[in-house]
């Protein structure tokens, strides 16, 4: 049995995290200040993990639950584009100040690896696709630069301080315990609940920008991998699955699977967004074993559940 300590573990993809590592028979702490992430997202868990109630700029705070940890999984973060560009310094003190507390942290008490969660965002609006990880980033938003800056700050203590880390990017992920109430939610749990409500889903541009929607379950997968992996020390990957829809055909794929009407309301294209984005995922696959097992029609499909019944 390992120690995992998870920052945002009360949030979509770090409780997902924590729930899998609960099952696995893992020791878990987890670190939130439930500013984003939600109390009952950890319903069920409670007397199987330890909670550290407080934020990751909180330097006490990270040395108490990091004391002894084997691994650290950084999910914590203002996750949202449109949020960073309206406060760009409230970004940058949790995603870039946070991030280098978290890995001072764990560099002083011995941590044997942080997995830091980054994001497609950082390779901007580049036409080349798929995105690899040798193209040049070009963060088009304050968030997309707050996750760059992360990954810097992890490949330096890998080869200052002999830290070990692995920054994995996100693609456009998305499943259960994903909140759709926030004006800065990610676009298929507020298409879910205006579908499942007979209201218009709101559509920023035309509809033909496209994501490589990720299953959540494929990014708590590629976290474990990547935290017991040899040889990827340092290393930055893509995890997605491949594979790219827009959002035009979201909305189809949601006409089908709930069999309600879909008549959405499209409006201009909002600052900071891209147009297309697709993962390269061949460096995962090689690096850390990464390989995405559930789709993309198999994960909307369960989403689509777990939204029928989510509790706003």
């Amino acid at each position: 049995m390992a120690t995992y300590a998870v920052t945002g573990g009360a949030g979509f993809i770090g409780s997902n995290i924590v729930g899998r590592l609960v099952a696995d028979g893992e020791e878990v702490r987890v670190i939130d200040d439930f500013s984003t992430g939600k109390a009952k997202n950890l319903h069920g868990l409670e007397s199987s993990i330890t909670l550290f109630k407080g934020s990751v700029c909180n330097e006490s705070l990270l040395k108490d639950a990091f004391a002894g940890a084997d691994y650290v999984l950084h999910q914590a973060a203002l996750a949202s584009v449109q949020r960073s560009v309206e406060d760009p310094v409230a970004t940058n003190e949790v995603n870039v100040g946070g991030t280098l507390k978290v890995l001072c942290a764990a560099r002083d008490q011995g941590v044997r690896r942080v997995v830091y969660a980054s994001s497609s965002a950082v390779y901007g609006d580049t036409p080349e696709m798929p995105k690899h990880e040798e193209m040049a980033p070009c963060p088009l938003s304050p968030y997309a630069v707050s996750k760059l800056a992360g990954e810097y700050y992890c490949r330096m203590f890998s080869t200052i301080f002999g830290l070990e880390t692995v920054s994995l990017r996100y693609f456009n992920v998305f499943g259960p315990r994903q909140s759709p109430q926030s004006q800065y939610a990610a676009v298929v749990p507020i298409f879910i609940r205006r579908i499942v409500e007979g209201r218009s889903p709101q559509v920023y541009g035309d509809g033909g920008q496209s994501r490589d929607f990720t299953y959540v379950d494929n990014v708590v997968e590629a976290n474990l991998l990547a935290a017991r992996a040899q040889g990827a020390a340092g290393a930055v990957c893509n995890v997605g699955c491949g594979q790219r829809r827009t959002l035009n055909e979201l909305l189809q794929l949601l006409a089908e699977l709930t069999g309600l009407p879909v008549e959405p309301h499209y409006g201009p294209d909002r600052t900071g967004d891209v147009r297309h984005s697709l993962a390269d995922i061949s460096l995962a696959r090689r690096l850390i074993g990464y390989e995405p097992h559930t789709g993309f029609e198999e994960g909307i499909r369960r989403t689509i559940e777990y939204q029928k019944n989510y509790e706003l």
